[in-house]
C-alpha cells in the first residue's frame, strides 16, 4: 500500500495540470481548478497551503478521478 505524500499546493497543482485541470480563479486561499470532461464541467477546489494534508489531498485525488498511482505520475 502506498502512502499518500506531504506535498505543498503549488506540486499538488502542477500534477493537476498535467491530467488537464486549468485554474479558473482564486479566492483567498483556495484555488478554483475546472476541467470539462464526460460532457459536463467538473470543479475542484485546492486550499493554498504548505503543506496541504493528506486526507485533504486523498479527497482532492478522489475527486479528480485519479488513482494514487496516477497521481504520483503526474508529479
Amino acid at each position: 500500500m502506498t502512502v499518500i505524500p506531504s506535498l505543498s499546493y503549488t506540486e499538488i497543482l502542477h500534477a493537476l495540470e498535467r491530467a488537464g485541470w486549468q485554474v479558473s480563479r482564486q479566492r483567498g486561499s483556495h484555488l478554483r481548478l475546472t476541467r470539462f470532461a464526460e460532457g459536463r464541467l467538473k470543479k475542484l477546489t485546492i486550499p493554498a497551503h504548505r503543506p496541504v494534508k493528506r486526507t485533504t489531498l486523498a479527497k482532492i485525488i478522489k475527486q479528480a478521478d485519479l488513482t494514487l498511482e496516477e497521481f504520483l505520475g503526474l508529479l
